[in-house]
């Protein structure tokens, strides 16, 4: 199915493709960006790594008490 997020690229004849603009304003991707493929078999994802700096902070607020604990440890 297509919804209306979906963009259409061509590989060029030297195998490129280019990200839409406006995929890259709404992921603020910038030039020098590094980007990984995923292949999953039938389909391929094309997913930015971020800096690990980026990362900091995502778990604020969550109490250490509310994570239960991994039996293999």
């Amino acid at each position: 199915m297509i919804d209306m997020n979906t963009q259409f690229v061509t590989v060029s004849s030297k195998y490129q493709v280019v990200i839409p603009q406006d995929v890259r304003e709404r992921h603020q991707i910038k030039p020098g960006a590094k980007m990984v493929w995923v292949d999953f078999g039938r389909d391929l994802r094309l997913i930015e790594i971020k800096k690990p700096q980026s990362y900091r902070g995502i778990a604020e607020g969550i109490c250490a008490a509310e994570i239960e604990n991994d039996p293999e440890f």
